[in-house]
Parts: structure tokens; sequence; C-alpha cells
């Protein structure tokens, strides 16, 4: 680097550091945590919208400001109600069991180790025909203006199917 840009640059950091900092405190979640481990016992489930949803690095869980991760569970025969996002492009990646994403009314088959894109607009349901639990990490970005604004349902929400009983 040339003496002119070394000095060009140095002090550009120097006016950085000089630069008015806010007195108002900033959560750390809101600042964005560069590091921190979520466990995803550590957060709650969603069960809204069908499965076991549970967003693990998300704008309240680290402060992300372009999108969320998270894991969805879905036990055999439960499904997760169709629905698009207006704001943003999913991606999901199959960890364990097989899941059937119906993508505009049509299904694509996808085993652990299988991943797929679903762009904006596009109305999709996650549903799980096989006989063992499944599991995906879904990510999705970028975020919408406001929450309530990042996803449409577009059919009724399915019930949750009672857990098994066992008799004796």
């Amino acid at each position: 680097m040339s003496e002119t840009a070394m000095t060009e640059a140095a002090m550009s950091q120097a006016a950085m550091s000089e630069a008015p900092v806010s007195e108002a405190p900033v959560s750390q979640a809101a600042a964005g945590e560069a590091g921190r481990v979520i466990a995803v016992a550590e957060v709650p489930v969603d069960r809204r919208r069908g499965g076991e949803l549970r967003v693990l690095l998300g704008p309240k869980t680290v402060g992300s400001t372009s999108g969320f991760m998270g894991v969805a569970t879905l036990r055999p025969g439960e499904r997760i109600g169709e629905h698009y996002h207006p704001y943003s492009e999913e991606f999901l990646y199959v960890t364990r069991g097989e899941i059937t994403v119906d993508l505009d009314d049509q299904p694509i088959s996808l085993s652990p180790g299988e991943g797929l894109f679903i762009p904006r607009h596009t109305r999709h349901r996650l549903r799980n025909a096989g006989t063992e639990p499944a599991e995906a990490v879904f990510h999705l970005g970028p975020l919408a203006p406001r929450p309530e604004l990042g996803h449409v349902d577009t059919e009724s929400a399915p019930v949750a199917a009672a857990p098994a009983e066992t008799s004796t």
C-alpha cells in the first residue's frame, strides 16, 4: 500500500472512531450477536401452521437483519399448511426422514441430504407421508418490512394430531 493510501486509510479510521456514538443502550440481540450459539431446546415451538417450527437464528434470538433460520419437525402424517412469502426466498434442507413439498401444487419429494429453493410468492406446503419423523432446516431472506407481512396463509391450519395413546 502506498504511503498516501496508508495516510488516507488512517485518517478515515480516525474519523470513524470520532463519530458520535448513541448514548441509548442497545440490547445485544438488537445489535446482532456474532458467535452466539442457540440450541433447539432454547427456543419455543410454534405449532400454529402445523408441525413443530422453531426459529433458532433470527431477529429475536440473535438480532439478525437479513433473514432467519430454523428447524421444522413433522411427525408421520403431519403437514405445515400451504402458504407463501411475499418478501422472502426460502431454502429448505432435509436432515431426517422424507418430506414432500407441494410447490404450487406440484409434489416434490425430498430425502435427507437434499435441498430445495422456494422463490418468493410460490405457494408451498410441507408433508410427511412417511412412517418416521422428518426434520428440515429452513432459511428465509430477506426479511419482510414487518413480521406480520412475511407469511401469507392460503389454507386453514391443519388440526394437530393427538399424541398416540398406549393401552395397558
